[in-house]
């Protein structure tokens, strides 16, 4: 099983950033994806979350109307597009799959996002 994010970087403040996270190893259509993030001192946080069928979607209400969170099941795929970004956005972004019926759940190894002028 893996989680592979990328398209972290530095930012500066009103920006934006899409982040990606390749899955495989497991039935990614039949998991519910997550994003979550962790500042420096802070604890990890939900930001966004996306249903298996992808018909539902939650958003933290820090990132409400500026983040979308999308998922393409044909390339295993999920997506976190980040727009208006804040330097308090500024975290490592974690992908996260998980599965209520069966209790797995993995996580990718993070990507940084930095957001400063």
């Amino acid at each position: 099983v893996q989680l592979v994010e990328s398209g972290g970087g530095l930012v500066q403040p009103g920006g934006s950033l899409r982040l990606s996270c390749a899955a495989s190893g497991f039935t990614f259509s039949t998991y519910g994806m997550r994003w979550y993030r962790q500042a420096p001192g802070k604890e990890r946080e939900l930001v966004a979350r996306i249903s298996s069928a992808g018909g539902s979607t939650y958003y933290a209400d820090s990132v409400k109307g500026r983040f979308t969170i999308s998922r393409d099941d044909a390339k295993n795929m999920v997506y976190l597009q980040m727009n208006s970004l804040k330097p308090e956005d500024t975290a490592v972004y974690y992908c996260n799959a998980f599965q209520v019926w069966s209790g797995y759940d993995y996580w990718g190894q993070g990507t940084q996002v930095t957001v400063s002028s």
